[in-house]
Order: structure tokens, then C-alpha cells, then sequence
């Protein structure tokens, strides 16, 4: 079970993703075998756990409980994104998640919509194991609702080509930034620190979560899938409409006219789409805003005080809001 390279030169926070990890391996093993190799299988792929990685830094700002409540809590946090990645590839029917078959691409439907709906009952087994705090569960809770929102609105604005950047913000901020701030915050939090640092570690996990989505969502339209790590040009294919084409929409919406209809796109007419993107400036002007939530984070980053972790969180951030693939 490699830790995804980000966290090579730091070897103490690696060392705790390794063992938040084997909490998540070992808290979805159950009677179900297909279930179960499914979801270890899906672990097993990798990702940067960058939502424990957040929360276990934060955490180190004050005086946190035992190590083993902590962990689990962070291995909470990546079930909870788990569970939506889960449903995402459902819905999108997408084949392929962090260069692997998705788990409905290889168990089909049927196993992935209870898989997801399984990490959702781990994630709050986790959560109250970690916190007995009964204000914690309820802000978890309201978070999680966010998040479900978040998707939906996704879902309602499928092939709307009248989408707003209002509309898209405020998803985005559900879908991504909600379960960002969520570990940054609960972190801080969950070490007892000032309420000045809870403030500031919310801020920077916003403004990070809305940075990585929407960068997210620039390198959908130019990177090749070699580079992206998963299938590129899927949220056009899907009907999901991305800050890149709403800001050329905005720019010369009758070059999109073709939208309207309402129906699946022709790989022609998807090189058409993305070619309009490029003419009218979609990609400079989504990864200039891609950028200004960058430097809100970054900016937040700097009024933490000043211990290891503060640099950690710093390169990290950078290195991730920064990255070309």
C-alpha cells in the first residue's frame, strides 16, 4: 500500500497516512467478499489522501487526544470522499478511477451503489469512534448534507448550457471545497486550538478546495489522459458543464449554439467544443480565478504560527495548486 509520492519528503506525516490507511482497509472488511475486495481494491489505488494528510497537519497546531482517535478521524474523512467518488463514477459511468477499473466498471451497478452507501455507515462509525463530542457528529452531519447538495446541484444543471459562474461556484463549493474545509477546520479543531486558527485553517480549506476543482476542471480540457491519470474531456461527455466552457459560452455563446439540443456529443463536434474553449480564452480565464483562490490560501497559510507543519502545508499547498499534470 504505497503513500502517492507528495508525501515522500515529509516521512512523519507519511508514517500516519500509512497507518490511517490500514484503519480504512481494516473498517471495510466484512462477510461480503466481493464487497470487500472491492473496496480494498479501490484504497489500494492510491490517491494522495490529501483530506486526512490536511486534518492530521491542523491537528498538530495544539494538543490533540490519543493518536489512535486521530487517525481515525482522518481515515474517516477519506471514506467520507470515497463514498462520493463511489457514486460519482456511477453516475458519470465512468470505466476508470486512478489508472484501475472503477469498482461498477468491474462488480457492475449493483455492488457499486451499495459499496458507496457502505463507506457512508464506516464514515460515521469512524467519526464516532474518534469524537464522542456530540456537536462534532452534528457538524459532520451538516457538512455531509453540503456535500450531497452539492452533487445534486451538479446533477440539475446537467446539460444546461445557460449555467451560470454563480451556479458552478456554488456547486463546486459543495461537491470540493466543503469536504476541504471540513478537514482543515476539524483538525484545528479537534487539537483545541484558538478559535483565530480554526477560523484560518476553514479559509484555507476553502480556498483550497475551489482552487484544486476548478484546476480540477482546466486540465479536463488540456491534458492527455497519460498525464490527467484518468479520462480526459469527461464532464463535456457527461453533460457537466465546467468553468473553462462557461466563461467561452459567456464569450461568443452562438459558437455553442450546438449545446441547445440537448443530445450526446459526436467526437467531432466534443474537438469543435474544446477548440471554442481555447479560441475564446475559457482555460486562461478559469485558471486565473483557479489562481486568485491559490493565493487566498496561500495568503491564510502565512497568518498560521509558526511551527513545522505550517511549512508542510505550504509546499504541499503550493505544489499542489501549482501542478501542470
Amino acid at each position: 500500500m504505497a503513500i502517492h509520492p507528495i508525501w515522500d519528503q515529509f516521512p512523519t506525516i507519511q508514517k500516519e497516512l500509512t497507518e490511517t490507511q490500514k484503519i480504512m482497509m481494516s473498517s471495510v472488511k466484512i462477510r461480503n467478499k466481493e464487497m470487500t475486495e472491492a473496496l480494498q481494491l479501490f484504497f489500494k489505488s492510491g490517491g494522495k489522501l490529501l483530506r486526512p494528510a490536511y486534518f492530521l497537519l491542523f491537528s498538530k497546531f495544539g494538543e490533540a487526544p490519543n493518536g489512535k482517535r486521530r487517525l481515525q478521524y482522518a481515515a474517516s474523512l477519506e471514506i467520507l470522499h470515497a463514498a462520493t467518488l463511489v457514486h460519482d463514477d456511477i453516475i458519470d459511468e465512468s470505466p476508470v478511477r486512478r489508472d484501475l477499473p472503477s469498482i461498477q466498471a468491474l462488480y457492475g451497478k449493483d455492488i457499486a451503489v451499495y459499496a458507496g452507501d457502505f463507506l457512508f455507515t464506516v464514515y460515521f462509525q469512524l467519526l464516532s469512534g474518534a469524537s464522542k463530542d456530540l456537536s462534532t457528529l452534528e457538524r459532520n452531519s451538516v457538512n455531509m448534507r453540503k456535500i450531497l447538495i452539492g452533487e445534486l446541484d451538479q446533477l440539475h444543471l446537467k446539460n444546461n448550457p445557460n449555467i451560470t459562474i454563480k451556479q458552478y461556484l456554488q456547486h463546486i463549493q459543495g461537491k470540493t471545497a466543503q469536504l476541504f474545509q471540513l478537514s482543515c477546520y476539524e483538525g484545528a479543531h479537534f487539537a483545541n486550538t484558538s478559535k483565530r486558527v480554526q477560523l484560518i485553517a476553514q479559509r484555507i480549506g476553502y480556498n483550497i478546495g475551489m482552487a484544486f476543482q476548478i484546476l480540477d476542471d482546466v486540465l479536463d480540457y488540456s491534458s492527455t489522459e497519460e498525464d490527467f491519470h484518468k479520462p480526459v474531456l469527461e464532464d463535456i461527455k457527461n453533460g457537466n458543464y465546467t468553468l473553462p466552457l462557461i466563461y467561452a459560452i459567456k464569450e461568443n455563446p452562438d459558437y455553442f449554439s450546438i449545446l441547445n439540443d440537448d443530445r450526446d456529443l459526436t467526437d467531432d463536434e466534443i474537438a469543435y467544443i474544446v477548440k471554442g474553449i481555447q479560441t475564446f480564452g475559457g482555460i486562461e480565464k478559469a485558471s486565473k480565478l483557479a489562481e486568485r483562490y491559490t493565493n487566498k490560501a496561500l495568503s491564510e497559510i502565512n497568518k498560521l504560527p509558526n511551527i513545522p507543519e505550517k511549512e508542510i502545508i505550504l509546499t504541499v499547498t503550493t505544489k499542489l495548486l501549482h501542478r501542470n499534470d
